[in-house]
């Protein structure tokens, strides 16, 4: 079993940024991939970014791409988020995932059925 403990959100002004980790333990999990996911009240989980084990992988939403990045400390068993120049529309829980033995295509990393493992969770709330 993988338990992943998501921490680093709060209360940012638009244009502010904040790093989200993700500690993992019970198990390395230097060969899973990892992805972090959302979800704003009334809206469905969507997909933020994903990493591959080596960390020289990633994907991201059109939505994140150019102020959000994704990357990896497999020594520490840790994820991170770098957020930039956050937007009230970017104000949602945002959950960190793992799954090990998945091909790394944009359609699997995307979906959250894919990963078996979660975190419970940290808020981002971006004030205007």
């Amino acid at each position: 079993q993988v338990h992943l403990v998501e921490s680093g959100g709060g209360l940012v002004q638009a244009g502010g940024s904040l790093r989200l980790s993700c500690a993992a333990s019970g198990r390395t999990v230097s060969t899973y991939v990892f992805g972090w996911f959302r979800q704003a009240p009334g809206k469905e989980r969507e997909f933020v970014t994903a990493i591959n084990w080596s960390g020289y992988g990633t994907y991201y939403a059109d939505s994140v791409k150019g102020r959000f990045t994704i990357s990896r400390d497999n020594a520490k068993n840790t994820v991170y988020l770098q957020m930039n120049a956050l937007k009230p529309e970017d104000t949602a829980v945002y959950y960190c995932a793992a799954e090990d033995y998945i091909g790394f295509t944009i359609e699997v990393v995307t979906t959250p059925k894919t990963y078996d493992y979660w975190g419970q969770g940290t808020q981002v709330t971006v004030s205007s």
